[in-house]
């Protein structure tokens, strides 16, 4: 089941979704550093990481939404608008999370904000799995390896 949104034989969304996914949990982990040893610094890091992470979110949304609406419906049309809700959410509360940091970095909300904004993309992602490797959402069966060639057999 191939989706739209490609460049050649590869899908772009599951291109970018590295970007914002690793840019808001970097975020946290910079959070947590900062916690434990009050660098200022490390604030700093978790502020712009949380920037690149919506600005990638947000261009990873656009192949998202061009692969979500060429879906038929069915189970992976429901699976994907969960995907897209949850991810939706993120970029909201990673946004506002973002405004709450530019006057108070220290302050407990953002960084409970940021808790719960990885968490929620820990779920969506799952999801996205759920669609890529139990339905082949995005998978290009003319293009895959027969087993033989992909994969080494048990012994």
């Amino acid at each position: 089941m191939k989706d739209l949104a490609r460049v050649g034989n590869h899908p772009i969304h599951p291109m970018i979704v590295p970007l914002p996914i690793g840019l808001w949990i970097f975020s946290l982990v910079a959070d947590i550093i900062y916690r434990v040893y009050g660098n200022e610094v490390w604030a700093s890091v978790a502020y712009y990481s949380m920037a690149g992470g919506i600005v990638g979110a947000l261009l990873a949304a656009i192949p998202g939404f061009v692969d979500f609406y060429a879906l038929k419906q069915g189970a992976v049309k429901k699976i994907a608008f969960r995907h897209m809700l949850i991810n939706l959410s993120a970029v909201v509360l990673f946004s506002i999370n973002f405004y709450l940091r530019t006057g108070a970095p220290e302050a407990a909300a953002p960084f409970i904000l940021s808790i719960i904004g990885v968490g929620s993309i820990l779920v969506s992602g799952w999801l996205g799995g759920q669609m890529v490797y139990v339905h082949g959402l995005g998978v290009d069966e003319s293009q895959a390896c027969a087993p033989e060639e992909g994969v080494r057999a048990k012994t």
